[in-house]
């Protein structure tokens, strides 16, 4: 058999966050013709991923009744409220066998675009760990190879994929992307922000 001529790619949307800040589902929250976590979601499946995951949580049965979730293996986080990292861990369950390299993507985040992993899995190589580098500072997506899934499933927390990549600097590829770090959606004044075409605070 000849070699793979790229590697597998598993795409992860962490949107399994409870929203305790807004007070509502930010997955559902109106973007463009449909909802935040549409929008996301689309983007993941115009990277062509080789398999496409997506962790929900808080508002796991709204979100399932009014998200297209076709083409998407769908993951549950249970404790979800215990932060990112324990999405992150139950993902870890389903990818599969063959996946060669991991890229995380946030189910709030509508800036990211698909030219943005394009560039991230061009640019990594063969390095464990990438992220990439927009003008104004690091940002997702970020890129994590198998060597690194067990050090993933056991991070703790909403910032333990950044302490790890501050851990094992030495193994981080910076890839330059165009453009500031894109907003994600915490707060309303985020929202109204993202509405009104503005990336970042």
């Amino acid at each position: 058999m000849s070699p793979r001529a790229e590697p597998f790619a598993t795409g992860l949307v962490l949107a399994a966050g409870g929203s305790r800040r807004l007070g509502e589902p930010k997955q559902l929250l109106p973007y463009g013709e449909r909802t935040l976590l549409d929008h996301v979601l689309g983007v993941a499946r115009a990277c062509a991923f080789d398999q496409l995951l997506c962790v929900l949580g808080g508002g796991a049965e709204r979100v399932r009744a009014e998200v297209d979730l076709s083409e998407v293996e769908v993951v549950e986080n249970p404790v979800f409220g215990s932060g990112c990292s324990s999405s992150i861990a139950a993902a870890l369950t389903a990818v599969d066998a063959r996946a060669d390299v991991l890229v995380l993507l946030l189910g709030d985040q509508p800036g990211v675009a698909p030219a943005a992993v394009r560039a991230l899995l061009a640019g990594r190589g063969d390095a464990p760990l990438a992220a990439c580098r927009y003008a104004d500072g690091r940002g997702h997506p970020l890129a994590f190879a198998r060597s690194t899934f067990d050090a993933l499933g056991a991070l703790h927390g909403d910032k333990g994929v950044w302490k790890l990549l501050d851990r094992r600097v030495a193994e981080v590829v910076d890839v330059p992307v165009d453009g500031p770090v894109p907003r994600d959606v915490d707060t309303w004044d985020d929202y109204r922000a993202i509405l009104a075409g503005r990336s970042v605070a």
